[in-house]
C-alpha cells in the first residue's frame, strides 16, 4: 500500500486528507485503517507517539459514522487536556466534507457549562479527558447507550497519571457491543491486564518491537559529578544553538529551579509544572509551540499530551525510575520522519538505569564527551555566521544609514574588521568559558566515588514497601523536613522494612537532624549514615546487635541468607570467617 486511495476510505474522507497533504499512510495507519474499515474486532495497536496513531483511529471511525443519528457514536479518551484538543481538531479536520458530523473536546481545567450545551445539541464523536468525562456520565449529561467505538489512546500513559478507577467506570458505561480500540507505546504488564479485562477476541498490531524507541532517535548519555549537572545542561544547550527541546526534571520544585537559572543566564526557556494555572499553561504551550521557546523544562506528568513534530532534544537532566518513562520521553522526538538526539546526564551511580533501559528499549546509548569551551565557541561563531549568511537585507531600511557607517569603519581593514566584530559578539561567551573546566568524569574520579572518598554518602532510613515508601516519598520527607528542595540524591533502595540512600556528604548532617524523630504514617524515623556495602548496613539502634563482617565462609549461603533477612526484617545470623 503506497497511498490512502488503497485503504478502502470514502471519497469524502479522502478528499478532505489530500488538502492537508496525506498521501501516504504510515506503517501504523497501513495496518490499522483497513482492519477497522472491514472488523468489528476489539483492537491493541502498539506504536510510539509521533506516528500517526489519531489517523489510524480517527479516519476509519470518522467514515463510518452515522451522521444521521445525533447521539455519541465514538468516545476517544487520552490523557491530557492538550492531547484532547489535538485529537478533536484532527478529526474536525479529517470530516470536513462529511457534513453533519460533529466532534467535541471535554477535559477539565475550563468551564463545564459550555461542554454540557455542546452535548445537549447533539454530537457523535467526543475526545476527552477520564476525569470530565466520567464527571458528564455523573451528571447525567453523557450518555453512552449508543456508543459503537471507545478507543484509550496512550492507554499506558492514562494508567501512570492514576485514572485506573475513572477508566473503569468509564467502561462500566458503555455497552458490550462496542469496538475497543487500546493504542499505547508500551506493552506493560498494567495494559496487559486491561486489555484483557475490557477486550475479548482482539488482534494485536505493533509498528517495531513492544516497549522499543524509535529507529529515528540516537541515544547518549554524559557522565558528570552530580554537582556539576547544570553546568553540563547550559554547555549542550550552547552546543546545540539551534535546539528546540524538553528538559526533563524529576519534580517540579527542579523544573521551577533550572527553568529560572536558564533564564536568568540568558537562555530561551520556560517552565511547565502542575503549579502552572490553566491559563499559563497555555501561554507556556502556545510560546514552545510558535518556537518563541527554544527550551521547555517540564516533568514527566506536565509534559504529557504535548504534541509538537518538530523537537530536535529532548535531555533527562534526571533518569527515570522506570525504564518505560524513558521510551515515553525519547518519543517525543524523532517524530513524523525526522531524526532526533535523546540525551542523558548522569553521574557514576546511574549506569546501571541506563542498562535497564537499553534492555527494554532495545537501544544503545553512545558515551560522549562534555563539550569543553574551545569547542562550544567554535560552535558558536559557525551558527552565527551561517544566520549571518542567510540574512535578508532590507535595502530601504539600511542603505540610508550605510554611508555613516562606511565612514567611521574606513580605517579599519577586512581582516580586522571581521576580527572586532567576532569579539563584540561572543566577548562574553569567550570570556565565559575562557580556562573552563573537564566537566568530565574520569576512570579514577568514578573509583573514588565507589569508595565514598569524593561521592555520596550512603544513608539508612527506617521505612520500606511495607510503609509504602518508595523514592518520591523520600523526596517529599526530604524537602517536608528540611524545607530545601532540589538537594541532590544518589542511588535509593527501597526493601521491605528498611531503605537506602545515598546523599551528598555536605547533606548529611542537616538531614539526620532534620528528619529524626520525626513521623512517616504514624512511624518515628530513624536516619543515619549507614556501614559500607558487603557489612550489614543496618545501624546498630536499628537492629540491636553488632555489625557482622564482609567476608563470609560462603558467599552464596550469605547472599541467600542475607536477602531472606531483610525480606523478613530479622536480626541477620551470625558467620563465622574463614
Amino acid at each position: 500500500m503506497t497511498t490512502f486511495k488503497e485503504t478502502g476510505l470514502s471519497p469524502e474522507v479522502l478528499k478532505a486528507i489530500d488538502e492537508l497533504g496525506f498521501i501516504t499512510p504510515t506503517p501504523i495507519q497501513v495496518q490499522t485503517i483497513p482492519t477497522l474499515l472491514k472488523s468489528e474486532k476489539d483492537l491493541v495497536a502498539l506504536a510510539q507517539t509521533g506516528t500517526g496513531k489519531t489517523a489510524a483511529f480517527g479516519l476509519p471511525i470518522i467514515d463510518q459514522v452515522q451522521i444521521g443519528e445525533a447521539t455519541v457514536q465514538a468516545l476517544i479518551l487520552c490523557p491530557t487536556r492538550e492531547l484532547c484538543l489535538q485529537i478533536s481538531e484532527d478529526l474536525k479536520r479529517f470530516s470536513k466534507y462529511r457534513r453533519g458530523l460533529d466532534v467535541q473536546a471535554v477535559y477539565g481545567g475550563t468551564e463545564i457549562r459550555n461542554q454540557i450545551k455542546a452535548i445537549k445539541g447533539g454530537c457523535q464523536v467526543i475526545a476527552g479527558t477520564p476525569g470530565r468525562v466520567n464527571d458528564l456520565i455523573n451528571r447525567n449529561i453523557l450518555k453512552l447507550d449508543n456508543i459503537k467505538w471507545l478507543v484509550l489512546d496512550e492507554a499506558d500513559e492514562m494508567l501512570n497519571m492514576g485514572f485506573k478507577e475513572e477508566l473503569d467506570a468509564i467502561i462500566g458505561s458503555t455497552p458490550q457491543g462496542r469496538q475497543t480500540l487500546l493504542f499505547s507505546a508500551t506493552m506493560s504488564p498494567e495494559i496487559s491486564g486491561m486489555a484483557n479485562r475490557y477486550m475479548h477476541n482482539r488482534d494485536e498490531i505493533s509498528v517495531g518491537s513492544k516497549n522499543s524507541g524509535s529507529k529515528n532517535i540516537t541515544h547518549s548519555y554524559f557522565m558528570v559529578h552530580a554537582r556539576d549537572r547544570y553546568d553540563a545542561l547550559k554547555r549542550l544547550a550552547d552546543i546545540y544553538p539551534g535546539i528546540y527541546g524538553i528538559v526533563f526534571c524529576r519534580t517540579r520544585q527542579e523544573t521551577k529551579d533550572i527553568a529560572e537559572k536558564l533564564i536568568s543566564d540568558g537562555y530561551n526557556a520556560e517552565a511547565l509544572h502542575g503549579d502552572l494555572s490553566q491559563v499559563q499553561r497555555d501561554n507556556v504551550m502556545a510560546r514552545f509551540k510558535s518556537r518563541h521557546l527554544q527550551i521547555l523544562v517540564a516533568t514527566d506528568v506536565a509534559a504529557r499530551g504535548i504534541d509538537v513534530n518538530e523537537l530536535t532534544h529532548v535531555i533527562n537532566y534526571n533518569l527515570p525510575d522506570d525504564p518505560e518513562v524513558y521510551i515515553h520521553r525519547s518519543g517525543r522526538t524523532g517524530r513524523a520522519g525526522r531524526k532526533g538526539e535523546s540525551i542523558a546526564i548522569i553521574h557514576t551511580k546511574e549506569k546501571g538505569k541506563l542498562q535497564s533501559i537499553e534492555r527494554l528499549g532495545k537501544i544503545s546509548f553512545e558515551h560522549r564527551q562534555v563539550p569543553n569551551g574551545p569547542e562550544i565557541c567554535q560552535k558558536q561563531l559557525l551558527h552565527f555566521i551561517e544566520k549571518v549568511e542567510q540574512t535578508e537585507v532590507n535595502q530601504d531600511q539600511i542603505s540610508p544609514l550605510m554611508d555613516e557607517v562606511y565612514a567611521k569603519l574606513a580605517n579599519i581593514d577586512r581582516d580586522e574588521l571581521i576580527k572586532r566584530f567576532v569579539t563584540a559578539e561572543f566577548n562574553t561567551l569567550l570570556d565565559y568559558y575562557n580556562d573552563s573546566p573537564d566537566l568530565n568524569v574520569r576512570k579514577e574520579d568514578g573509583r573514588n566515588e565507589r569508595k565514598g572518598g569524593k561521592g555520596y554518602t550512603r544513608m539508612f532510613i527506617n521505612l520500606g514497601k511495607a510503609s509504602n515508601f518508595n523514592p518520591p516519598s523520600l523526596f517529599n520527607l526530604i524537602e517536608s523536613y528540611t524545607g530545601k528542595r532540589g538537594i541532590d540524591l544518589g542511588r535509593i533502595e527501597v526493601l521491605r522494612n528498611f531503605s537506602f540512600f545515598e546523599i551528598a556528604p555536605e547533606w548529611v548532617t542537616p538531614i539526620v537532624n532534620a528528619l529524626n524523630n520525626q513521623t512517616y504514617n504514624g512511624e518515628r524515623l530513624l536516619v543515619e549514615p549507614a556501614a559500607s556495602k558487603g557489612e550489614d548496613e543496618r545501624p546498630a539502634r536499628a537492629k540491636g546487635e553488632k555489625r557482622f563482617g564482609s567476608k563470609f565462609s560462603g558467599k552464596k549461603e550469605y547472599q541467600k541468607d542475607f536477602k531472606r533477612d531483610f525480606k523478613s526484617d530479622k536480626k541477620p545470623r551470625s558467620f563465622k570467617r574463614k
